[in-house]
């Protein structure tokens, strides 16, 4: 049975999910309203990584608070940490290999792609 948890780790737990959930809503957000491809990856590779990292700390200070250790959350998130921008830089690196369009601005001076 789940204990009633003190103030102050509910305070804290609380603010977690909600800094969590403001980059995962801001990497949600990124994804619908950027231009192109490289602009749409950064936007999960960053925000949502760290909104589901915020998720996941909540989540381990929800079991440390009822005394255990929260070794798959820590687990999870590492994992996460490392392959996101593993994989977001194979698929940029794939992107230019194919020539994928893109509508960044190129500086004066320099060859448009």
């Amino acid at each position: 049975m789940i204990e009633q948890l003190h103030w102050a780790w509910a305070v804290a737990i609380a603010a977690m999910l909600v800094v969590g959930g403001v980059f995962a809503l801001v990497g949600a957000v990124g994804m619908l309203r950027f231009a192109d491809f490289y602009m749409r990856l950064h936007a999960p590779t960053k925000a949502t990584t760290l909104g589901v990292g915020g998720v996941l700390i909540a989540s381990m200070a929800a079991n440390w608070s009822q005394g255990n250790h929260g070794l798959h959350e820590l687990l999870i998130t590492l994992f996460l940490f490392i392959t996101a921008p593993v994989s977001a830089n194979l698929m940029a690196k794939a992107a230019l290999h194919l020539r994928a369009p893109s509508k960044a601005a190129v500086p004066p001076g320099q060859p448009h792609p």
